[in-house]
C-alpha cells in the first residue's frame, strides 16, 4: 500500500512510540510517515488530570485527526485511550507489549522516610502509596517524562512514580530504584502498551495493522478495557486492572481504591474470554465497594 499516516502526540516519549511502530512497520515492508499532533493534555500542563477530566485528554484530538482522513493511524499509549472508540474507529493493533508495572523513581518505598514527599498525576497511584504509607506527602506532578525523572530528588521531592515501560523506552532503567508489586500496586489499564487504531472502513491498513499485533497483548488489553468500560465515567473511585495470558488463559487483577487509601478491594478472576472477564472483575470489585461511590475517581487512573 501506500505510505501509512501515523498520527501522534508531539511529547518526546510518544514521537519515540510512533518510531517504534514505524519500525514494525518498516520490518514487513510498509512506508510510513508521522502525522504530528497537540492535544489538549499536552497543552494545559498546569492542570492537574483530576481536573482536565482525565480519560481522552491525550486521545481526542488524535483520534479526529483520523476519523477527518488526516492520517490512517493513530498511535497512542493504551493507558491513554478511552474505553470505547469513536463511531467509525476501532483498536486494530496492539504490539507486544512491555512491562505494565509502576516503578518508583528516586528512592524506594522502604528507603522514604515518615512524610518523605512522592510526586504523581495520578490518583490511583497516590492511592494506592497512602494505602500501604499513610505518612507520605503525595503531591501533583505534570509535564513529559524527561520533566517528571527530574523531579526526583529536586524542589523537595523525595521520589516519583512511574511506567516501568515508559523508562525502558526511553533507555532510563538504570533510574528505577523499585519495581512496584503488581499485585498490590495494580496498573492503570493498558500501562506498557501501544495501542492502534484505524478508520472500520480502511481494509488496507486494517490489515496491515494485524501483521504487527500481538494476539496476546491484544487479548490483554481487551480484558482490561472491557473493566474500565464496565466501571464507566460515572464510577468515583480510582481502579486498577492488569492482565496475563499464559496457554490461552487469561487472569485480571484489579482494584478499586478510596481516594485516600483507607478502603480497598482486590480480585482476580481467570478464563478465556478477555472481555467477559474484565467486565465481570468490574461488577465484582465495584459491588464489593458498595456501587463505587466515593468521590475523586478519574478513569485514566
Amino acid at each position: 500500500m501506500s505510505v501509512v499516516r501515523l498520527a501522534t502526540r508531539r511529547s518526546p516519549l510518544a514521537l519515540l512510540q510512533a518510531g517504534i511502530v514505524q519500525g514494525f512497520l518498516t520490518r514487513i515492508g510498509v512506508e510510513s510517515q508521522l502525522v504530528e499532533i497537540e492535544t489538549s493534555g499536552d497543552q494545559r500542563l498546569d492542570v492537574p488530570l483530576s481536573v482536565l477530566g482525565g480519560e481522552g485528554v491525550f486521545a481526542v484530538e488524535i483520534q479526529r485527526a483520523l476519523l477527518r482522513g488526516e492520517a490512517d493511524v493513530a498511535v497512542h499509549s493504551a493507558k491513554d485511550l478511552p474505553s470505547q472508540s469513536p463511531d467509525g474507529l476501532m483498536l486494530a493493533s496492539v504490539p507486544e507489549r512491555l512491562d505494565a508495572s509502576d516503578v518508583l523513581v528516586g528512592r524506594s518505598l522502604a528507603g522514604l522516610g515518615p512524610g518523605a514527599t512522592v510526586a504523581t498525576g495520578s490518583p490511583r497511584r497516590r492511592a494506592l502509596l497512602l494505602e500501604r504509607r499513610p505518612d507520605l506527602r503525595v503531591v501533583e506532578l505534570r509535564g513529559n517524562m524527561a520533566t517528571r525523572l527530574a523531579a526526583a530528588g529536586s524542589n523537595g521531592i523525595d521520589a516519583v512514580v512511574a511506567a516501568a515501560a515508559a523508562l525502558e523506552r526511553l533507555g532510563a532503567t538504570d533510574r528505577v530504584a523499585e519495581r512496584l508489586d503488581s499485585t498490590w500496586f495494580v496498573p492503570q489499564v493498558g500501562q506498557g502498551a501501544l495501542a492502534l487504531e484505524a478508520r472500520m472502513d480502511d481494509l488496507e491498513t486494517l490489515l496491515v495493522l494485524e501483521q504487527i499485533n500481538d494476539p496476546d497483548s491484544f487479548a490483554c488489553v481487551a480484558a482490561e478495557r472491557a473493566f474500565l468500560r464496565e466501571l464507566g465515567q460515572g464510577c468515583s473511585i480510582p481502579a486498577g486492572a492488569n492482565a496475563t495470558i499464559d496457554n490461552d488463559v487469561v487472569t485480571v487483577h484489579g482494584v478499586m481504591i478510596g481516594v485516600d487509601g483507607t478502603r480497598s478491594v482486590r480480585s482476580s478472576i481467570e478464563g478465556v474470554n478477555p472481555e467477559t472477564l474484565g467486565t465481570q472483575l468490574a461488577r465484582t470489585l465495584r459491588d464489593e465497594m458498595g456501587g463505587g461511590s466515593l468521590p475523586g475517581w478519574q478513569s485514566t487512573s
